[in-house]
């Protein structure tokens, strides 16, 4: 798992849940969110960075797909991101969006609205994977991959 080194919230237990099952965890915090945050300290790797553009270049880089779950404006702002990457060629690794009890069907409503008044074509919509059931749509990332996903 490569997330954004936080201890506390979905982050955290996200991290900790894989650490538990046996997994490699490896975050990335720029300092100034260590400074106000709780950076997870117990993971395989946590690297401190200078800001957020490295974070995301570096959790970009180190990533083979991208799940977005529940969060706010930074979560959307990432998960935005990768999808444009992935629009502009940039990259080809799958990305999904994981809809626990309906958090992101306003979302999904506003994606399939702008395809109808055509700011969003099909294709590029199609191109995100959501789902709401983790291990379902893990599989259907890991069948997207055009690099292999490491377990």
């Amino acid at each position: 798992m490569v997330y954004g080194g936080g201890k506390v919230g979905l982050m955290g237990v996200a991290a900790d849940a894989t650490l538990a099952a046996g997994g490699t965890v490896f975050g990335v915090i720029p300092q100034n969110l260590l400074d106000k945050e709780v950076g997870h300290t117990g993971l395989t790797e946590l690297r401190v960075v200078a800001n957020m553009h490295e974070r995301k270049t570096l959790m970009f880089e180190r990533a083979d797909a991208f799940v977005a779950l529940a969060g706010g404006i930074g979560t959307f702002e990432e998960l935005f991101e990768i999808w444009t990457w992935h629009q502009l060629g940039v990259h080809s690794k799958p990305f999904g969006l994981l809809n626990t009890d309906g958090y992101y069907d306003a979302l999904i409503t506003m994606l399939d609205h702008m395809v109808t008044q055509g700011f969003l074509s099909l294709a590029v919509r199609d191109l995100l994977q959501v789902g709401t059931d983790p291990a379902e749509l893990l599989g259907r990332l890991h069948a997207a991959a055009s690099v292999k996903i490491r377990g």
